[in-house]
Formats: C-alpha cells, structure tokens, sequence
C-alpha cells in the first residue's frame, strides 16, 4: 500500500507496469484528486507521469464524463493460447521429449508445436514459436556430441605426457638475419 496525500492506495497504482483497469483507476484518481483542490503539478508528481498528461485527462472527463477515462479494449488478436496452457507448454519443456513420443531428448520448435497443435489444437509456425520461447527465456539448446568410448582418464593422461610433447616449442637462440 502507498500512502499520500493522507490516504492508501493499492501499490498497483503506483507500479510501472499496469492492467488496463488499473491504468483507468489512475486516470479516475488523478481527475478525482484534481477535482477536489489538488494541483495537477502535485497529482503529477505523486503518480509518476507527466502534468500534461493529468491535464488531458481532467480536459477529457470534462468533455465526456467518466466514460472518456474508460479504459480501451487491447489492441491486436487475441492469444491463441490462455495463460494456463502457456504454462503447461513450459512445463514440457522441463521434461524429456522422449517421455511424449519423440525418438530423441532434444526439444526442437517443430516438436513444441507439434505438441500444441496435438493437445490444444493450436497451430503455430515453428518459426515464429522459436521467437514465442526466446520471450520466455528459452534458448536453442542441442546437447554435446559424445563418444561412447569416450575415456577421460585416458584423455587427461594423453593432455599430461603426449600433448606436452608434441607441442610446438619456442625457437631458442639467436634470429638469423638475410
């Protein structure tokens, strides 16, 4: 809770990043706080924008009333996926490909959007659903290629007698000249 101006208001109010219903309640406390003798530089300052933009807003309520401070509708499509089922995608992805049919346990854009189209019925483009998992963290991960006959002691003892032995070595004595 933040207190000014001698009352509590949600921190949400004062965040930086909003809802759209919180970002009209702003609007709606700034015109109301303006409304009651408070100075648009105070209301500025106490909620962190701009005394311009208090002042549109008090200019728009005056010429529409409490439906010019609505909040508007968000803009563009509608994600194809809810929250919930994001969340399940990610968990996936904590989990072994193996464990839902793929041959091997390497995640590939192509194999998560297989999955979704399967189990929500949602198609994506392996494209674009490469973008999708750089947003939430993820990174193209191929796992390291080894032999199966890989021997690190005998790795370490070949780096400690040979590789000492057949390194190049530095010219001792004098530059010759031309």
């Amino acid at each position: 809770m933040c207190v000014r101006f001698g009352l509590s208001y949600p921190a949400s109010i004062m965040d930086a990043t909003r809802t759209r219903a919180e970002q009209e309640a702003r609007r709606r406390l700034a015109v109301q706080k303006v409304l009651a003798g408070r100075t648009s530089a105070d209301v500025a300052d106490f909620l962190g924008v701009h005394v311009e933009t208090v002042r549109k807003w008090v200019r728009a309520h005056r010429a529409g009333g409490d439906d010019a401070l609505a909040a508007t509708p968000h803009p563009g499509r509608t994600p194809f996926l809810t929250d919930d089922q994001e969340r399940r995608v990610l968990g996936w992805l904590a989990r072994k490909p193996s464990e839902f049919g793929f041959p091997t346990d390497l995640w590939t854009a192509r194999r998560v959007a297989e999955l979704i189209r399967q189990k929500f019925g949602v198609a994506y483009h392996p494209n674009y659903l490469r973008e999708w998992l750089t947003r939430r963290g993820y990174s193209p991960q191929k796992p390291v290629r080894r032999a199966r006959e890989r021997n690190p002691e005998a790795i370490a003892r070949w780096v400690r007698e040979d590789w000492v032995r057949i390194q190049k070595k530095r010219p001792t004595g004098v530059p010759t000249s031309c």
